[in-house]
Parts: C-alpha cells; structure tokens; sequence
C-alpha cells in the first residue's frame, strides 16, 4: 500500500485467482481473510477495503468488504450472503492475537465466517506460526490452495531435483539473512554466483578494501565455514564453485545523485560504496547463466532501486527471459518487485516468480513452514 492507502503492488492478489476462480465456478461461498502490515491496533491506514475493491476490478464481480473479522456482524452478513458471494474481511493483523497464534481467536474467525473448510494459499505468510496459518487450521477441515500449493512443489522441486546445471545467484544486502540458504546451495547447486551486497562481505573475507561499502565483518566465520564446506563436497578450484565480482559499479556513499563509475577491485577509495556489480562480471555471470538449466535467484545484485545501480539485476533478468528452456525460479521480496517492474508482463517471462520472499527463503533452506506443516495435523472432514 501507498502512503495514500492505494494498492502499490497486486501480485498476491492475482496470484490467488486461480484458487478463487475454481471455487466461484463451484457455486461456494467464500470469506476471504487476509492480513496486511504490522499496524498497532485499528488503523484504518492498513484496511483492506482496497484490496476487496481490487479483488472485485479483477474477478469483475461484487466482492463485499466488512470492516471486522470476528464477531456477529460478520456471522450475520456471511451467512445472509447467498451462494457464490465473496467477502473480505478486515486485517486479521488489528488483533494482537492474530500473530501469537491465539487458539481462542481463530475460534473466533471460524464461528463467525461459519466455514465448512479452510483453504490455505497465503504463501507469503506460511513461514510464520499465526492464528491464520496455523491455529485455524485446528478449527476447520483444512487443505493447501493452488497458489500454496504451486509455491511449494514449484521450489522444493527445484531444490531437490533441478535441471542441471543448478546455478544460483545470491545477492540482497546480509549475510546473516542468507546462511542457512547459503549453505543449503553449497549442497546442492553446481555453481554459485555472489553478487549486491551480499558480496561485500565475501570480497572482504577476502582482503580486498571496501571503501565505505556494507560489510559484516562478524559473519567472516560464517563465511570460512561455507568455504569448509566447498572444500568437503570435494570442489577443487572454490573461486569457480562460488562465484565473486571481479570488478564493480560503486559511488560516493551519501551522494544523492550517484553516477555509476566501474572499477576493479583494488580501486574502492575510502569514501566510495559499491553498488552494483561491474561490467566485467555481469558478462561473467551472464555466460554462466547460458549453460544453465535451472536458476534460482534470490537477491538483487546491487542498490537496484537507482537505475544506474541496476545494471547486473536487469541484465540477468534479460538473460532468463531470454532462455525460455531454462527453468528461472525468482525468490519473493526485493527480487520479486524488480523483476515485474523490469518485465512488464506480470513475471510471465519466467518460469515462477514467488509471491513470499521470507517463505520462499526458508523454503529453499530447508525449513519447515507452519502454514504448511499444519495441514497435515488438520481436521478431516467427515
């Protein structure tokens, strides 16, 4: 959502079609619950009115908002609704409960929407344990949406069977929020390709000077037991395994009109910071990407918000458009809003674009997500 309470970015919305559209042509009654932000409280910045109001634009049907998600009106309202009325509720998120995963809350949901079932299909959200992930699924027989579902067999299958060679490309700004992914990909990847700030920190662990650059130097033991870990999958030339910048795009740090300036890597000055990738090593990337089979690409691979510092994410984005045969799977978050902003075509120029960016980053992990490991524990209908 904008500032102006307008709806900035639809993904998830059309990502959920499918799923809608194949009850609407089953005559079901549905009560859409949804969550957005982290508001404190009742803050009508943070309804979800527009969402309900896109919904409806999009399906080209009446979608009725209610401005509540508990209680009588809501019971009332849903069960006047006739058959094959869709309704939307108001931000699960304006009660505490809903994030501590409250059991008597998601009682509350289930008695006052009346459902027969609960369709699972918020994958974005499927990495936390919340009353919508989690505690409903306790209430009401419970199954995986085809979002979820596509989400979830989409990734795992990539992560566990690929089309080789797997190549993944690791950009975004921590360390520390990658390393368990990392590492997974040291596992299972062919070759590895470090890029945004993410490679500041390895080009450091390195020796190489920095300037003003993003650095983690608390992460450089992370960082030495990754390379333990090449060396144990029996790599012999780790530099060609794990993929670094041979030169990058960098720019004085606090310059509000940053002009993009390439350099090698011994050339950082003290004030500059490193913003995007080098020329030399976008076509170094971009030749390892041709032979690939598949490619996960989690991370931007520089401060892509500025065109001139986005240069090595478009010109990846242009190479997996432009290798329909090869399976490009883009993680969700910061790599997800670039790649349909540089597309233009809803992300159909890829194989899968993920609408969770924490999810999906989990998911590729190897980690569990409550949203749906709960579905299995779910009631079953009888």
């Amino acid at each position: 959502m904008t500032s102006k309470g307008e709806i900035s970015d639809d993904l998830r919305i059309k990502a959920s079609l499918p799923t809608l559209e194949y009850l609407i042509k089953r005559g079901c009654k549905i009560v859409i619950i949804a969550h957005l932000g982290r508001p404190e409280g009742k803050d009508t910045k943070f309804s979800l009115e527009p969402a309900a109001q896109r919904l409806a634009t999009l399906l080209k049907r009446d979608v009725r908002f209610i401005d509540d998600c508990i209680g009588d009106v809501v019971y009332q309202v849903v069960k006047r609704a006739p058959k094959g009325a869709i309704i939307v509720l108001e931000n699960l998120r304006f009660y505490k409960e809903e994030e501590v995963d409250d059991n008597a809350f998601a009682k509350k949901i289930a008695k006052a929407t009346g459902a027969r079932y609960f369709i699972q299909d918020a994958f974005s959200n499927a990495h936390r344990a919340h009353a919508s992930m989690h505690a409903i699924t306790m209430c009401i027989p419970s199954v995986a949406g085809l979002l979820l579902e596509r989400e979830y067999m989409t990734i795992t299958a990539a992560m566990s069977d690929p089309k080789r060679p797997l190549v993944a490309v690791m950009g975004g700004a921590k360390v520390s929020d990658k390393i368990p992914l990392i590492e997974r990909f040291v596992k299972v990847a062919d070759t590895i390709v470090v890029g945004g700030a993410l490679s500041n920190s390895f080009l450091a662990h390195q020796g190489i000077r920095m300037g003003s650059s993003i650095v983690e130097p608390d992460q450089f033991e992370e960082i030495d037991r990754i390379y333990d870990a090449v060396k144990e999958k029996g790599v012999q030339n780790a530099s060609e395994f794990i993929v670094l910048p041979s030169d990058v795009a960098v720019a004085p740090a606090t310059h509000p009109d940053a002009k993009r300036k390439v350099v090698g890597l011994g050339d950082i000055e003290s004030e500059e910071d490193a913003l995007d990738i080098g020329d030399q090593s976008i076509e170094q990337m971009i030749k390892i990407i041709k032979t690939a089979g598949t490619v996960i690409w989690n991370g931007t691979l520089g401060f892509a918000e500025k065109p001139a510092f986005a240069h090595g994410s478009a010109r990846l984005a242009l190479a997996l458009a432009s290798q329909p045969e090869t399976t490009s799977i883009i993680g969700g978050g910061d790599t997800a809003d670039f790649v349909l902003k540089w597309d233009g075509h809803g992300g159909k120029s890829f194989t899968h674009v993920s609408t969770g960016g924490g999810a999906s980053l989990e998911l590729m992990s190897g980690d569990k997500l409550p949203g749906v490991e709960s579905l299995l524990d779910a009631p079953v209908s009888k």
